[in-house]
């Protein structure tokens, strides 16, 4: 009997083992473990003080854990966020909605799986995705976006090219044009000008050629905001449709043009080459003395291009103001005379100066920067076109410097 009783006993408690394992593996809910993850940086927008990061986690059930961490936030505030497409200067439709951060917390969790229109999205989609997130002030208030930043194949890698906007037609306003590479390849292009009017709105393009040459419209910036002295804009194509990138900035046959208005395009603010066209720093100056009329002197600078052309500035003193002055490189010394080899846009009596783009002579054969340094040759400017017998400044170059 005594052992019969032992047997009852264990199979009792092997049976309430049973069922409360039986139990535990019903309740029980699969652990979800990350397994990657990639940040992207939300800047500040709207002077609002917040700024931070947005991190998507790859989770083990194949989700995306989409984690804001914002600092700067308001204890009491409640901001909207979300996912849209396209880069954050050109601007889109919402993708994916997010949870409001709490602004207490500066923190919002969003379990991401599809699209807001059901489309499935993988976090490789997400690492490929055209987007950007906007963080918003309220719900009342999605006008206002306090942070900000560009995800996907729209993340910066870090690569960038500045370029110098000098003044021109207006006194005080200068600044850069800066491109930052895309993972895609495209740029985000970012025109900083200092001196703007307060209002103004500054229509910006790239032009073809040089800027002492001019030419035609390539591409069209959003416009510079003359109150904060900036613009933004992607640059995916030009405007004849072309594709055009980050790397094809870098070899442009271009310049840039800020101009004063939409009514006053004849105006430019600010002006710089850009690509191949940019200056290298090396540099020779010539002096171009007096001659038959007192007064009247100055010098030609050659400035080196990446391309290896040259740009070529006239600068006089004591020119009349409304007078235009032919001015050109002959063969041979000043002493000697020769020939025309190469014509330059002629001198602003007004300004005293003259801007041309050295690469061909006037007989089309190629000339450029280090060609000038050995050059048997001088530099005429004439009183003007009708009077060319008068010479008002000249200079001998390259080989013929003493």
């Amino acid at each position: 009997m005594k052992y019969l009783k032992q047997q009852s006993i264990l199979m009792m408690l092997f049976a309430s083992l049973f069922i409360f394992s039986c139990s535990s593996d019903d309740d029980s809910t699969p652990m979800i473990s990350i397994l990657d993850s990639k940040t992207y940086q939300l800047e500040e927008r709207s002077n609002s003080g917040v700024s931070g990061t947005a991190t998507f986690a790859l989770q083990s059930d194949e989700s995306i854990l989409v984690t804001l961490s914002l600092s700067g936030t308001p204890q009491n505030g409640m901001h909207p966020s979300h996912i849209h497409f396209n880069t954050a200067v050109e601007g889109g439709d919402i993708a994916v909605s997010l949870n409001e951060v709490n602004g207490a917390t500066g923190m919002s969790e969003t379990v991401v799986t599809q699209t807001n229109d059901g489309a499935p999205l993988s976090y490789q989609d997400l690492l490929d995705f055209d987007g950007y997130i906007n963080v918003h002030l309220s719900a009342q208030d999605l006008a206002t976006v306090v942070a900000q930043g560009d995800i996907g194949q729209n993340e910066l890698t870090g690569e960038s090219k500045s370029y110098n906007l000098g003044e021109r037609d207006v006194v005080g306003i200068s600044g850069s044009v800066v491109f930052e590479e895309r993972i895609n390849g495209e740029a985000l292009a970012t025109i900083m000008l200092s001196g703007t009017p307060d209002g103004g709105m500054h229509p910006a393009h790239i032009h073809m050629n040089t800027a002492a040459e001019g030419g035609g419209i390539l591409y069209t910036f959003n416009a510079v905001d003359g109150t904060t002295g900036m613009s933004q804009s992607n640059l995916a194509m030009l405007d004849d449709d072309s594709t055009f990138g980050y790397s094809d900035v870098l070899t442009v046959d271009g310049y840039v043009n800020v101009h004063l208005s939409m009514n006053e395009l004849g105006t430019i603010v600010a002006q710089g080459d850009i690509g191949q066209n940019e200056l290298t720093g090396e540099s020779t100056s010539y002096t171009l003395g007096e001659k038959d009329v007192p007064g009247i002197s100055g010098s030609v600078i050659f400035e080196e291009r990446v391309n290896g052309e040259a740009q070529a500035t006239i600068m006089l003193s004591g020119t009349p103001d409304g007078g235009m002055h032919p001015a050109h490189i002959h063969m041979n010394s000043a002493a000697e005379g020769g020939g025309i080899l190469y014509t330059f846009n002629p001198v602003n009596g007004t300004t005293g100066m003259s801007r041309s783009n050295l690469s061909m002579l006037d007989d089309n054969s190629a000339i450029g920067y280090t060609d000038v340094l050995t050059l048997d040759g001088y530099v005429n400017v004439h009183l003007s076109m009708a009077e060319l017998s008068t010479i008002v400044a000249q200079g001998d170059i390259g080989s013929n410097n003493m």
